[in-house]
Formats: C-alpha cells, structure tokens, sequence
C-alpha cells in the first residue's frame, strides 16, 4: 500500500469567504486543500455573506467553540422599504414596498435606538434550535417558527452612507456585536422601527474576535498555495490571555490536572517552557481547571 501523507500541523486558517457557498461547503474544499479531515469552522456565514470564516485544523478544531462566543464586526447594506421572508435578500419579498419617510438624522436616531443591549428575536431562518432542532429546518418541513427574544450586545451600529432611489432607501452600515447577534435582524428592526421594513442586500464579515481580514486568504489562494494563517501556538496566544508554565506544571496539565487559579477571568491559554500551546484553562475558585487540552501526555 503506498504511504499515507503526514497529517497537516495543527492551526488555525482564515478564510475570506466568497459570496454563494455555505461554511459547509468552504470546511469541504479545505479538507481537500489540507489534506486531512479534521477541520471544522467557528461561526456559521450565510451563504450571501462573505468575509472572515476562521477555520480549525486538526487539534486546533478544539479552539472553535470557544471562538465562536467571541465578538464579531460586520459591514452590511439595510434595504429600507421591503420585507422578505428570510429578512435578507436570499428570501421571497412580503407585502408590498413601503417608502421610507426619514431624514438622515432620524436614520442615525433608530440606529442609536438599537445600539446598547437589546432583546433581540432571530430570523425565522436562523440557525437557532427550538427543541433541538433548526429553526431553518423547521420552517423548510412547512413548520410556522416562533423565537423567544434573546439579549444581545450591539457596541456600535454605525450610519456610512445613505442612498435613496424611489421607494428604497438603501444604508450602508458597521456593525460591531455579540456573538449571536443577527445582522439581519437588526435590519428588519430597524425598518420597523422607521415604520417601515428593512433587509439586507449585503453582509461583510471583518472580524471574529482578534482575527481580521488582514488574516484572510481566499479559498482560490489557499488551493494555489496551501498553509496555515496561524499555528496552534500562535492562534492560542492570539485569541486567549498567555501564562508560561515551569516543566512540572506543563506536566500536570498534560495530564488533565487542575493548577492554582492564575486570577484570570475567563478562559486562557497555558504553554509549555519551549512555547508550545497546552490547554485552554479557566479559573474555578482557587484552582485552575483544563476545558481544553490540547497537548495531552503519550
């Protein structure tokens, strides 16, 4: 039998997603690309949305759902004057056009007004699960979806650009949030709120937490030179607080024990003496514990 090839090293690889695949879709080219089927993506893109789609792998797919919760940055174009059934331009309209009556200032008014923390009810066609299922899945069975408002974070909603053209009204905006706020949503609120309806057109992704699309290559560039945005170490040391560990204390981590509390909140990265990433750890009262390890010993 001829020889398998060595697994890639593990990492992490950002994508600058195009418009039209699925995250599923751009995780399978990178299977082939990488040569290994341990990859997996921290936080779903729609298929019209482009932009930063970070992408785990081998060990590194162990990060995903601690980055997932991150904070994310968009820029989006708000269509004010139509509904759609999916609350973005991938769905069917509803109703008919209903021109918008506000100035600029009242535009940067209801901006405002859904800025802060919110309550915020997804999509119908969210990724939500309600009873253990997707709410997009229900509503393709025939299913009629109701979605309890959650709290979200909105930190900025910002008004770029405004342009009209008979019965729309179409802004460009920036957006910087929570993990599991939608974009979309955001859109249809704001048009209901102007008395009005609002979709979007477009949906840019700049940023999951520390990663950019300063980070990003295109799956066209990644296929024509394959390699990692980040190895383990680095994508650690970029997306979690650092603690260096002593020899002992490496070891005890590799075996899944638990270390003084650092007196850090929230999860953060351990390293060994020669720089390799070991675990995600979080403080318990006065010990730390592993949620993640990533080197484990044998």
């Amino acid at each position: 039998m001829p020889a398998r090839n060595p697994p890639p090293p593990p990492g992490l690889v950002i994508v600058d997603k195009d418009r039209g695949p699925t995250s599923h879709d751009v995780v399978g080219k990178l299977r082939r690309i990488m040569g290994t089927r341990k990859v997996g993506h921290a936080g779903t893109l729609d298929p019209m949305a482009t932009g930063v789609l970070v992408v785990g792998i081998e060990r590194a797919t162990k990060l995903l759902g601690h980055l997932s919760l991150d904070t994310k940055a968009y820029t989006a174009t708000v269509r004010l004057g139509q509904a759609t059934d999916t609350d973005d331009a991938e769905g069917t309209p509803i109703g008919e056009p209903v021109p918008v009556d506000a100035d600029d200032a009242a535009l940067r008014a209801a901006t405002a007004a859904l800025t802060g923390e919110i309550m915020q009810v997804p999509s119908a066609v969210s990724a939500v699960k309600i009873d253990g299922k997707r709410a997009y899945q229900r509503v393709r069975d025939g299913e009629t979806v109701e979605i309890p408002a959650r709290p979200v974070t909105v930190s900025a909603f910002e008004l770029l650009a405004v342009r009209r053209e008979g019965a729309w009204c179409d802004l460009d905006v920036a957006v910087d949030c929570s993990s599991g706020t939608y974009v979309r949503a955001l859109a249809r609120d704001l048009g209901a709120a102007l008395g009005s309806a609002g979709h979007l057109t477009a949906l840019r992704r700049t940023r999951v937490g520390p990663f950019t699309l300063e980070h990003a290559r295109t799956v066209e560039q990644l296929a024509e030179d394959p390699g990692l945005s980040l190895d383990l170490a680095a994508a650690v040391a970029t997306a979690f607080p650092r603690v260096d560990l002593d020899a002992s204390a490496a070891t005890d981590v590799r075996f899944g024990k638990s270390l003084p509390a650092a007196g850090i909140e929230g999860t953060y990265g351990v390293f060994a003496p020669d720089g390799a990433a070991l675990a995600l750890m979080a403080d318990r009262g006065r010990d730390a514990r592993p949620v993640v390890v990533l080197a484990p010993a044998g």
